[in-house]
């Protein structure tokens, strides 16, 4: 029915300042950070892997941006195939689990829906990734200066711009189609138009 989609550790990282600079800040592990926004057609359920190790923190955050009803089904799933969280006709969520070794699941299901596809917005935060996240964090070190403070600002400004876009974006739309007056002034000036340009 729905495609399995297998996420490495993230791709996206946020960069941390030293901990010369953040007094304390020694002795926490770094956390890794990604986001996905994707379509899932009318009809349709996609689930993605996350593979973690043990106690370790993972932290789910997902918001339905586009579609009628901006809601979807949300299920999380341990490597046993447990049922964490289970929701119904949600437009938004935050989950965090401590977790064992295995892949977790987490689907979003849009077969309620028969006509109706959905833009949704998820983003991934893991934390106490151990030597494993310390592995993706070690090429931080050959940067430095502005270079660092510019990434972060990217990484911050990248998924607020997504957001933005697609929330005045289905804003225009539902003020255009739900408003009588607006779409029928637009379908009479169409009209003209036409007529206008094609004499009988």
């Amino acid at each position: 029915m729905g495609d399995k989609t297998w996420l490495p550790f993230p791709v996206l990282l946020l960069a941390a300042l030293p901990p010369v600079l953040l007094p304390g800040a020694a002795g926490f592990t770094p956390s890794l950070d990604s986001d996905f926004t994707f379509t899932l057609p009318a009809g349709q359920k996609e689930c993605f892997y996350q593979p973690m190790p043990l106690k370790a923190s993972l932290e789910i955050e997902y918001q339905v941006l586009d579609g009628a009803g901006l809601d979807i089904d949300f299920h999380l799933a341990s490597p046993e195939g447990k049922t964490l969280v289970f929701e119904q006709r949600k437009s938004d969520g935050v989950h965090t689990v401590e977790t064992e070794v295995g892949d977790y699941m987490f689907c979003f299901d849009n077969t309620f829906s028969t006509i109706s596809e959905k833009v949704i917005f998820f983003e991934l935060i893991l934390d106490n990734m151990g030597e494993q996240a310390q592995e993706q964090e070690d090429w931080k070190k050959y940067i430095t200066g502005t270079d660092m403070l510019d990434m972060k600002l990217e990484d911050i400004l990248d998924p607020i711009i997504k957001i933005a876009f697609f929330r005045c974006h289905s804003l225009i739309k539902k003020l255009f189609y739900l408003s009588p007056g607006i779409h029928q002034q637009h379908q009479v000036q169409t009209k003209q138009k036409w007529a206008h340009t094609n004499p009988a």
